[in-house]
């Protein structure tokens, strides 16, 4: 075989190669540490299904639901590292890397889903500038039901609430308690109905879906919809992951992650529509916070926004001005 012959011969090998891997089928494993029948994941899941179809099956995300490959802490990490492709995990469990992670949970700051997107908007390409750095590329991001006050007793006033014990899981919720005249008393959702049945716990701040999925009904019997915090899970791709994809691939994830994110608020907001009104049907009463609760609950917001500023800086001053224009 002469030389013209053996680089002819090379360069048809190399492009069947290079079509056969093209054509060939990418395969991402998604973790996410909720459960697959929460309303969150039935959305990712969609989302996976959307990308399958739109790219004739050309990338296919397996998800992987109850921390059952990484736990819920460990996901932003493992996407970072390519160890996954992509993953979801709770932006604010971040804001020990950066105080702009944590602020969809600053208490009281937005406290309705019109508020949060705001805030989202205002927020979000800080965040994704953030993780670009990290390696990480954002998909998109799905909110929560508000944090909401469940209590055993009426709650008309922070006075009402003066030396009681109140669940705490996070330092937000523990300075919450602390404004409030109560013990902060740290239980994990898990231990929860042992400790309202002994009286560990006679309030809580959690969401709607947590009070349905937990039967704090029977234990607690007033509801009001505070709306603390709506706290967002992010989804996320490893970005030499996606860098590697064709054009078409990206646009068709892309696509399909834009319409994820509108259901994901869209259902969000349903969901804890219907999330209250089972709480009703239960026979907790389920009423709006009086006026000088949510005066109360707003100072005590606002003091808490001054304090994470601090932490935040500059950069979360930007975010915080252009929220609030």
């Amino acid at each position: 075989m002469n030389s013209i012959t053996l680089k002819k011969t090379l360069l048809a090998c190399a492009l069947s190669l290079a079509t056969a891997t093209a054509g060939a089928q990418v395969k991402w494993d998604m973790p996410t540490g909720y459960s697959a029948g929460s309303f969150q994941t039935q959305n990712v899941q969609q989302f996976a299904d959307d990308v399958a179809k739109a790219t004739g099956g050309k990338l296919k995300i397996t998800l992987h639901t109850n921390g059952s490959l990484f736990k819920a802490n460990e996901i932003k990490r493992a996407v970072q590292t390519g160890q996954t492709q992509v993953g979801e995990f709770i932006l604010s469990g971040a804001a020990n890397e950066n105080p702009l992670f944590g602020i969809d949970s600053i208490p009281f700051l937005a406290d309705s889903y019109e508020a949060a997107r705001k805030l989202a908007d205002a927020s979000l390409p800080q965040i994704g500038k953030m993780l670009d750095k990290q390696g990480v590329k954002l998909l998109f991001t799905s909110p929560w039901p508000g944090q909401s006050l469940y209590a055993n007793k009426p709650v008309e006033a922070m006075s009402d609430l003066n030396g009681t014990k109140m669940r705490a899981y996070n330092p937000a919720t523990s300075r919450i308690a602390q404004y409030v005249g109560a013990q902060p008393t740290t239980i994990q959702l898990a231990e929860l109905s042992q400790a309202l049945a002994t009286g560990t716990v006679e309030n809580l701040l959690t969401s709607s879906a947590s009070g349905v999925e937990y039967k704090l009904h029977e234990h607690l019997k007033y509801f009001y919809p505070v709306n603390a915090w709506l706290p967002k899970n992010a989804i996320v791709a490893n970005k030499q992951a996606f860098d590697a994809l064709d054009k078409p691939t990206q646009d068709a994830v892309l696509k399909a992650a834009a319409a994820a994110e509108q259901r994901g608020w869209r259902v969000s907001e349903q969901k804890d529509t219907e999330f209250v009104k089972l709480l009703a049907e239960h026979g907790m009463k389920v009423a709006p916070p009086s006026e000088a609760l949510r005066r109360e609950l707003k100072l005590i917001g606002a003091q808490m926004t001054r304090e994470w500023l601090v932490n935040a800086g500059a950069d979360g001053q930007a975010v915080i001005d252009a929220y609030r224009k």
